[in-house]
């Protein structure tokens, strides 16, 4: 048996049968609001088919006005349930494990979509942002817990929680920009404390068998090295999370900051302190041997993007060979079809440059 198809346990839930989960993958498939397609959920149920120990949908906006994409998923209200629980219902025949990831866009979230202007914690002129009122933010703390509770009722295994990528959470985190003074910003113990919060509040609202994790994003988006550090090992220590997701862009990068670039990021994470919460990393996870590479430098399990678009059966493959690397780029439109893309996603990845053909 080798690490990647080693069982991994949790504290809360089922065991996940092999290491690999399917990152949240945006692909615009989901109907104007925000409930599930038939292209979204066949996307999902073959990546459960394909040998994934964990699947995880799409970014959810936990609030109307966080939408941060066209044909983005919803869970901001129960008129999302009967979708969800189909999905859940039929990810769970696969096997899988499932996951629901909680998202809000802030700032990030186009005026012409949402129409009205998007709110952060802070005003941003660029974007239009209007800053969140103190009352504004204790609602979207609140919000996210009851997304989690959604995701518990239509019978997903778990959700996670998304506070990376410079998304809404992420925003609390900018240690450049969010300079609020009531209790929300300024010091680094008031920027992180929504995360914790929410963390908090869905450990109280759902059951002993609900599965909750986080992602989080080093570096970009004003992100201190330090900081991510100092969060990633204050959560994992914390007793309330069953994994942290770390989101790495590429896990053996060196860092950006000058005093950490002595090893690639996904060793200051490895050696952070975990407690009895699993430590996950993405980040250009394309074969086989990086996934096995990931696992010998600390992490506990890897989370696989774009080479589960390539392949809606790259774990049973990785699992089966040692050798198994993704295809190259660019593919086909075909390719991607048969891989269970539905036209919404083959023309969004369509916009990446190089990934394909024509």
């Amino acid at each position: 048996m080798t690490k990647l198809s080693a069982p991994l346990n949790f504290v809360h839930g089922p065991t996940m049968h092999n290491r690999m989960m399917l990152a949240p993958l945006t692909n615009m498939q989901s109907h104007p609001d925000g409930t599930l397609s038939d292209d979204e959920v066949r996307w999902l149920e073959m990546r459960g088919q394909g040998g994934f120990g964990l699947v995880m949908t799409a970014a959810a906006h936990v609030q109307r006005g966080g939408q941060g994409f066209p044909g983005q998923l919803g869970i901001w209200s129960d008129d999302h349930l009967p979708g969800l629980t189909a999905l859940a219902d039929k990810l769970r025949a696969t096997g899988a494990l499932s996951s629901v990831q909680l998202h809000h866009a802030g700032m990030r979230s186009p005026k012409d979509l949402i129409g009205e202007a998007p709110q952060g914690p802070f005003a941003d002129a660029e974007t239009g942002t209007r800053a969140l009122t103190t009352a504004e933010v204790e609602i979207l703390r609140d919000d996210f817990i009851a997304a989690a509770v959604r995701a518990e009722q239509a019978g997903f295994n778990g959700a996670e929680i998304h506070g990376a990528h410079g998304y809404v959470l992420a925003q609390f985190l900018d240690a450049e920009n969010n300079q609020r003074s009531d209790g929300w910003g300024g010091s680094f113990a008031a920027r992180k404390r929504i995360i914790l919060e929410i963390i908090d509040g869905i450990r109280a609202a759902t059951g002993p068998q609900f599965q909750l994790g986080l992602r989080l994003s080093p570096e970009r988006f004003n992100i201190r090295m330090a900081e991510a550090l100092a969060l990633a090992e204050e959560v994992m220590t914390g007793g309330k999370l069953d994994y942290l997701d770390m989101s790495l862009w590429d896990c053996f990068k060196a860092p950006e900051e000058a005093e950490f670039a002595g090893k690639p990021l996904i060793e200051h994470f490895t050696a952070l302190e975990r407690g009895t919460t699993k430590l996950g990393v993405a980040g250009k996870i394309m074969d086989a041997a990086k996934a096995q590479a990931c696992l010998d430098a600390g992490a506990d399990f890897v989370l696989i993007g774009r080479g589960a678009i390539l392949h809606h059966d790259f774990a049973r493959q990785a699992l089966a060979d040692v050798s198994f690397a993704s295809t190259s780029v660019p593919v086909t439109r075909a390719h991607l079809k048969a891989e269970g893309l539905g036209d919404a996603f083959v023309d969004y990845m369509a916009t990446w440059k190089g990934f394909v053909e024509g």
